[in-house]
């Protein structure tokens, strides 16, 4: 039998359920499949932050296909965490609170509703959890390709990397950050993780969609947890563990000079920004050469906002 958020499974079986984080109004569909044979846990997350949304029909249509019988382990599959951002198109944080379910972990069990959630996580999900997966899509500004975060904390580098070798992603970034959900999992919990990125401007396409199934399959292919006929990725990732996150540092309007996935060289224009009047009041040059993750697409952006993410190369 396992037991896990309130719920008792037996091997062989599939359940759909509405979690309730600490919150009797705050739900988060699921579904919890428990398989035939032992194993570890995985947990599955999608719509942490509610305008990115090519994680949540991957994962249901996942949790449809995938039939306990051939499971070794057990699943923890949440079709949308950020249930009142989706409801209410709201694109990033918890609409209640402004609340960064990627950034503000750890929260706290008498705060407010994303503090509810975040405590929610770290002492009901992390603790049972062998690996953690957080499906992202870009936010509804952030123009990006497929990149992949996974920590550089020493105790689960190694086993996070080398799943991270096992998907279809042609980035691997190396990543410090500690306040998100995988993140938080991962330096805190011990618990192997990674934050897989496709999809951007707050469309749901079919091949992102598919593209995040997929490395869920391929995730547990690579965990021993079930065997699906789905090839491998043709090439070997880029993995990159010197990244430059470019923020503004007034408010403006942000002119970008590059794209998602262009190779830049040391000195090359990033992107500037200008005043109301068209004065450019700051540049932005690579620091050296490499590819480009990520950047912000609007013209609008306040002091702090990100701007353009590139990795380094040598």
């Amino acid at each position: 039998m396992w037991k896990i958020c309130g719920q008792e499974l037996e091997a062989g079986e599939k359940r759909q359920v509405t979690l309730y984080p600490n919150m009797e109004d705050y739900e988060i569909p699921a579904t919890l499949i428990c398989g035939a044979n032992s194993g570890r846990t995985v947990v599955v997350t999608a719509q942490i932050h509610a305008g990115e949304y090519n994680g949540t029909p991957a994962v249901i249509q996942a949790a449809r296909e995938i039939t306990p019988e051939k499971l070794t382990g057990n699943l923890v599959l949440m079709h949308c965490v950020n249930t009142s951002g989706f409801w209410q198109q709201h694109w990033r944080t918890l609409p209640e609170d402004g609340f960064n379910l990627n950034a503000d972990y750890p929260g706290r069990p008498d705060g407010t509703a994303g503090e509810r959630l975040a405590d929610w996580f770290v002492k009901e999900i992390f603790p049972k959890a062998d690996f953690l997966l957080d499906l992202h899509g870009g936010s509804v500004n952030e123009i990006l390709t497929p990149c992949l975060f996974y920590p550089k904390a020493e105790e689960v580098r190694e086993e996070s990397l080398a799943a991270a070798k096992a998907l279809d992603v042609p980035y691997l970034i190396a990543s410090e950050a500690t306040g998100g959900e995988y993140s938080y999992a991962a330096n805190f919990n011990a618990v192997p993780a990674l934050l897989l990125e496709r999809g951007y401007g707050g469309f749901c396409r079919e091949e992102w969609t598919a593209g995040h199934k997929r490395n869920i399959r391929l995730l547990l292919i690579h965990l021993g947890m079930y065997e699906f006929k789905e090839p491998k990725a043709g090439y070997e990732p880029k993995i990159y563990e010197r990244v430059v996150y470019l923020e503004s540092g007034q408010a403006g309007l942000w002119y970008p000079a590059v794209k998602e996935n262009d190779r830049v060289a040391e000195g090359q224009m990033l992107g500037r920004l200008e005043d109301m009047y068209g004065n450019v009041v700051q540049e932005f040059r690579a620091e050296g050469g490499g590819v480009v993750f990520y950047y912000t697409g609007g013209l609008a952006v306040g002091e702090g906002d990100s701007l353009v993410a590139y990795g380094l190369e040598g």
